[in-house]
């Protein structure tokens, strides 16, 4: 069991690694195109380029929007208007989406680490169901060639947290070079699960990069259960076991969080869920910029919830400006806590 101290990270910014989409973010008004398509509630499911358009044209009535998105894309974001130092690295395309998305991260002062591809920009289609629960039909299209021969030293040397999305678990190379590179030159690792059948279908990959490589593991209800086989309270100790940080996210009851022999509960903020879309992402976000700040882990669970509850009463995975320019003097009060 190993206990953490800010003292640990070596340099005060993030560096993302994740897949590199645009969100197509569709509202539905029943599960019945989940259903059609065979898409399991709540999850991530790869798709093709040919079923991301069925998915698209079955649902052309239905309202929506699109945004820069990606899990670790979706942390770093929150980080840079939290005021943090922040990087990406992704792979996209010289086309209309990546475009869009090169923009977007310049705007936001993120430094980026764009490899390119002669294959489209990757695109998730998210189809948000009445409760709130979104389930993902994502076409990786560039995303998915970011390779392990990608991975420079000069890339990670001016960052102190590496963050990766487990959505990468496709590439085992990829996923496993990225965390020896960070770990040789001073990193710490943090990984989020991403999605529970990621989780179940790598779990032995899993188990093994999370005790050999990270420092940070985030995790919800069923990922955590999935990756142990029990409930979170217990999944919460077992995670514990292997890395320095173990975090399981509780949804609306808040969530866990465990270094060494310390466990501190965190309560949700009260909120009225619209879309759960990015939840987990920003409540990264707000953990991890409060660790480059070197605050203690209860400060930094009570950010990661503040940005949080304010990200599930929106459609998508961005806090519009006008809530931050609210939030930012709430997280100073944190911080000073």
């Amino acid at each position: 069991m190993k206990s953490f101290t800010g003292a640990q990270i070596k340099k005060k910014s993030v560096l993302g690694i994740g897949n590199a989409l645009i969100d197509v973010l569709i509202t539905i008004t029943d599960d019945a195109v989940l259903q059609k398509f065979g898409l399991p509630k709540g999850s991530m499911t790869l798709v093709d380029a040919i079923l991301s358009a069925e998915i698209k044209k079955e649902t052309k009535n239905s309202k929506r929007s699109i945004q820069t998105g990606g899990s670790a894309a979706n942390t770093v974001h929150g980080i840079a208007k939290l005021g943090g130092q922040c990087g990406y690295i992704g792979k996209i395309s010289a086309d209309e989406f990546g475009d869009f998305y090169l923009e977007d991260f310049r705007n936001n002062k993120i430094n980026t680490h764009f490899f390119y591809s002669e294959t489209g920009t990757g695109h998730a289609t998210g189809l948000i169901s009445p409760d709130s629960e979104r389930t993902f039909g994502t076409y990786l299209g560039a995303a998915m060639e970011l390779t392990a021969d990608e991975m420079t030293h000069e890339i990670f040397r001016d960052y102190g947290i590496l963050h990766i999305e487990g959505y990468l678990v496709q590439n085992h190379a990829l996923i496993e070079a990225a965390m020896r590179i960070a770990k040789e030159n001073g990193l710490l690792v943090s990984i989020d699960m991403a999605s529970f059948n990621i989780v179940e279908a790598n779990i032995d990959f899993l188990h093994r990069i999370i005790r050999e490589y990270v420092d940070i593991v985030f995790a919800n209800e069923e990922e955590a259960t999935s990756l142990t086989g029990k409930s979170p309270e217990e999944a919460l100790l077992e995670i514990a076991e292997m890395c320095s940080i173990a975090v399981v996210k509780l949804g609306a009851h808040g969530s866990l969080i465990k270094s060494g022999d310390r466990v501190i509960r965190i309560d949700a903020i009260s909120a009225k869920s619209i879309d759960t879309t990015g939840a987990g992402d920003i409540y990264a976000a707000g953990f991890l910029y409060a660790l480059t700040e070197n605050l203690d882990l209860e400060i930094a669970g009570k950010i990661g919830s503040l940005l949080a509850g304010n990200v599930v009463e929106i459609i998508g995975a961005k806090i519009q400006d006008e809530t931050w320019s609210k939030l930012l003097p709430q997280v100073e009060l944190l911080k000073k806590s």
